[in-house]
């Protein structure tokens, strides 16, 4: 279930985001095909993005964490660097330590990393490819330069896998940049309770919500910027699940392309080294989270 929350936070944007353009444009093109290219430059663009380093803060229930991240050739490394605003204790940076050191010397670990990389960037393809038919769009208007559209589920649609279901019974509002045609904002709630096996095997309660915002750091790239999960569910009929994550992103730094993970375990332990070495962490500035619904 982890890596379906982090499709949704690939596919959502939160509130509050603005576009990039203040100039306000026509509607050239039918609301679905618009869609449908904003699709493909998102597709494109991401087999041929650049590589980043910034600083992630979560908040998980009572606890936040702060993160520096930096991006691979072999999928994205993450090394802790605040728990609940305070550096982390002597046994949690030994843990970190001994984290990273397993992943550049174990070839298990690096081959996990790998696939786990690889499973991400394909379900970013396939819900992203499902988005033109899942869903019926119209036009609501302009807003700061973006194209601000309605959808709802598509009732000729056939969903036909556990992620394809879970979307298509989202309703909500998209977000598209008019002039680049690239996905900024889109708010999503679930409609109605969603089964598996007949209810069964579990269940996606409606009312669940997840927001996410986008901002462009260069001229092909943008980057998830703040994220908002809200789901609730059952599973196997008694166990219950919720899921609820506040996430904000920021600091985007460009590092070279191609780093292996060793070359970015090297990375993110100088900046780590950095930080320590000041008041506040290098290129760390961490956000309040205060996205409401």
């Amino acid at each position: 279930m982890h890596r379906l929350w982090l499709t949704a936070g690939l596919l959502a944007v939160a509130q509050g985001a603005l576009c990039v353009h203040a100039q306000q444009f026509p509607q050239p093109i039918p609301a679905g095909q618009l869609v449908r290219e904003v699709v493909y430059n998102e597709l494109r663009d991401h087999e041929r993005h650049g590589y980043w380093h910034y600083w992630v803060q979560r908040r998980l229930q009572q606890q936040t964490q702060l993160e520096d991240q930096v991006e691979t050739a072999e999928g994205p490394i993450a090394r802790l660097s605040l728990s609940n605003g305070r550096p982390l204790s002597p046994e949690a940076e030994q843990q970190e330590q001994a984290r990273l050191h397993r992943l550049i010397t174990s070839p298990a670990e690096q081959e996990k990393h790998r696939q786990e990389y690889e499973d991400d960037e394909k379900r970013i393809g396939r819900i992203l490819a499902l988005l033109p038919d899942a869903y019926l769009f119209e036009y609501e208007g302009d807003e700061n330069g973006c194209h601000r559209l309605r959808f709802r589920p598509n009732p000729a649609y056939p969903p036909r896998s556990i992620e394809a279901r879970i979307f298509h019974a989202m309703s909500g509002t998209l977000w598209v940049d008019a002039r680049m045609k690239r996905l900024v904002r889109l708010d999503a709630h679930v409609e109605e309770n969603v089964d598996f096996g007949y209810g069964i095997l579990g269940r996606l309660y409606k009312g669940g919500w997840f927001k996410l915002q986008r901002t462009q750091v260069s001229p092909t790239d943008w980057k998830t910027e703040r994220l908002e999960v809200h789901l609730n569910g059952r599973a196997l009929l008694v166990k219950t699940f919720a899921h609820e994550t506040s996430e904000a992103r920021g600091g985007f730094l460009p590092v070279p392309a191609g780093l292996n993970l060793a070359q970015g375990v090297a990375f993110i332990e100088q900046i780590h080294a950095q930080a320590q070495a000041q008041t506040q962490p290098a290129l760390i500035t961490p956000v309040a989270l205060t996205m409401g619904h």
